[in-house]
């Protein structure tokens, strides 16, 4: 399935990130991604529910998606976290009027893709936020 229209869409109009799973973790995947698209001008917005009230990359961590949405426009939200998590996410996605889902690598819900989709989000599933971007940065 190609994506490149939904990529190229997502780097032109989104800013405001969500990033649910966020780790505080500097090593792990979800943060090295959220530094490297904050280090560009991105707002990051950590959501974990584990991590809650903590402070990650100077932003503070919300719970979840409804409750980051109270504070911030989520344009995108970016998924660090298991296929099998995805479906109320996206759900939340929906709900709270995100543009756009994208599910980092090894992240794929072809059903709540779907219906995110049919709701008028952009999906980009199986890929990662960072590598499109700098990729991207490349041919523009």
């Amino acid at each position: 399935m190609d994506q490149s229209d939904d990529i190229r869409w997502v780097l032109r109009h989104c800013r405001t990130v969500a990033v649910v799973g966020l780790s505080p973790k500097p090593h792990r995947d979800s943060y090295m991604v959220a530094r490297y698209m904050q280090a560009r001008g991105w707002r990051i917005v950590p959501v974990n529910p584990m991590a809650a009230g903590q402070v990650i990359l100077g932003e503070p961590v919300y719970p979840s998606l409804v409750e980051a949405a109270r504070h911030e426009r989520i344009e995108l939200v970016n998924c660090f976290r298991n296929s099998a998590d995805i479906p109320p996410i996206v759900d939340e996605a929906i709900s709270i009027g995100a543009l756009a889902v994208w599910m980092q690598l090894g992240v794929e819900h072809d059903e709540a893709a779907a219906r995110a989709c049919k709701a008028g989000l952009r999906v980009v599933q199986n890929r990662c936020l960072k590598i499109d971007h700098a990729q991207n940065q490349n041919h523009e």
